[in-house]
């Protein structure tokens, strides 16, 4: 490191000129600058610079040096310069994960963001299993519900309850439901599960009434599961039973009216929504953007609730 700063010291020397100059603009003594140059010049074995009581000239070895030394300290600034410009201003590739539900919410939220930057790149990786963000390289992963302590920086980007909803042609097939007022008739109904490694097969859900403080615990085996929540509402949405799902993913579609949200005066608990980063100082201007356009777009996404207001 010495020798790097040395080099450094000798091109500035050579560039402003003299010894005074040259500590004038790296903010050191003359003879602090001198002593440098001096102890370039003994390492080498070699002079460097002639000096007189006026002005130094270069020797041809000092020539040759400083063109090494000049060019290793533009290489440090245009280092420096970019390093700044990664702070600032977006660009090279954002690595983002994102669960396969959450998906398709990535062009609405990002796409006018990523236009306006076309120096930045979008690798996505779509997968609802955890992964390691570190060895996968993640810039930035959309994760819900509890987070592992990892020791990565997260910011809650708001919350999603869990909706009962069913199709209406299911619901035409079982009378109806309109005098469901309880989730106990529910637990013998034909129901859809997410199914979670290490979890078992049995569906658990616990439902409080926020004006009675009642509470009930339902476990049901699914009559059908699977690990993918999409795959889940697609069921559910084609007539095969009944399913939690994420008010966010489904509001649309209850409002179209392709499903139903039932005991909609139950709470069925819910889930935070995380952005969750590797590190937690110095995020890039790619990483912060991202994170700031996410939470801009949930907060007006119906579904989402307490969602912080867009800085």
């Amino acid at each position: 490191m010495d020798d790097y700063k040395r080099m450094a010291v000798f091109a500035a020397v050579v560039q402003h000129g003299s010894m005074s100059a040259a500590a004038r603009a790296l903010g050191m003594s003359p003879s602090a600058v001198s002593q440098q140059v001096r102890q370039l010049e003994r390492d080498g074995g070699v002079t460097l610079l002639h000096r007189s009581t006026r002005q130094i000239a270069l020797t041809d070895t000092g020539e040759r040096y400083y063109q090494q030394c000049a060019a290793m300290a533009q290489a440090a600034s245009q280092a420096r310069a970019e390093l700044a410009a990664a702070r600032d201003e977006p660009g090279g590739e954002l690595r983002l994960s994102a669960t396969v539900g959450f998906a398709r919410h990535i062009a609405p939220a990002l796409g006018h963001w990523l236009a306006r930057h076309p120096a930045l790149r979008l690798h996505l990786d779509v997968d609802d299993a955890p992964i390691d963000l570190i060895q996968s390289r993640i810039d930035l992963a959309l994760r819900f519900g509890r987070l592992a302590d990892s020791g990565w920086a997260a910011r809650r980007l708001g919350a999603m309850r869990n909706w009962l909803c069913a199709s209406p042609a299911w619901l035409q097939a079982q009378g109806g439901g309109a005098a469901w007022r309880h989730p106990a008739p529910l637990a013998s109904m034909r129901w859809l599960g997410l199914a979670r490694e290490g979890q078992g097969q049995a569906l658990r859900a616990e439902a409080r009434h926020p004006d009675t403080g009642e509470t009930y615990s339902l476990q049901v085996l699914p009559h059908v599961a699977s690990n993918n929540q999409l795959s889940i509402q697609q069921m559910c949405e084609a007539g095969l039973g009944l399913a939690l799902l994420g008010s966010m993913d489904v509001a649309d579609t209850v409002a179209e009216g392709r499903l139903v949200r039932l005991l909609p005066d139950w709470d069925f608990g819910g889930l935070d929504i995380w952005a969750v980063t590797p590190q937690r100082q110095a995020q890039p201007a790619k990483v912060r953007q991202a994170i700031a356009a996410l939470q801009a777009y949930l907060a007006r996404l119906p579904g989402v609730v307490d969602a912080p207001a867009p800085a």
